[in-house]
């Protein structure tokens, strides 16, 4: 299986870029993993919201296939705790499907074609953070998932 964060807009800070990088290459090492960016449309701070997240929504849908099997990053969604990430992840991997995506969408949230195309949403917290920091979250946790499910000492209970 294949993991990928598909994000919409790039990381404008070199810092956050580093660590995410960081994290990337350390997923790399349980199975394969990568970073796809939608680039921000030009002028979309002049479209209205609604007209700003079909756009973005559809520019992601053309990024999945049909077998893709996709979570959306969401402050509505699912919470869990590490040991009940990386169990999800298990679960995940134990379908069998060919890639896993998790999208982080734009500022205004997802097209409700994203959110019929997805097969649920996570929440990293209740808390608000900015798409650049949600980034660097997620691939932590996401490489601490797979140092759980390897029982590495990365993670202390």
């Amino acid at each position: 299986m294949k993991i990928k964060l598909l994000v919409v807009g790039k990381t404008q800070s070199r810092e956050l870029a580093g660590l995410i990088d960081n994290y990337s290459k350390r997923i790399n090492r349980y199975l394969p993993f990568g970073i796809e960016v939608i680039a921000d449309l030009k002028k979309g701070k002049n479209l209205p919201e609604n007209t700003l997240k079909q756009k973005e929504g559809q520019q992601i849908l053309d990024r999945l296939r049909a077998s893709d099997t996709v979570f959306l990053l969401d402050e509505k969604g699912r919470q869990f705790d590490s040991v009940e990430f990386s169990n999800f992840l298990q679960e995940q991997m134990n379908r069998g499907g060919k890639q896993l995506v998790f999208i982080v969408g734009g500022a205004y949230g997802f097209d409700m074609a994203v959110h019929q195309r997805a097969q649920g949403k996570i929440s990293l917290s209740k808390m608000t953070f900015s798409h650049q920091m949600v980034r660097l979250f997620f691939v932590e946790q996401l490489y601490r998932g797979f140092s759980i499910l390897r029982n590495e000492p990365y993670h202390h209970q």
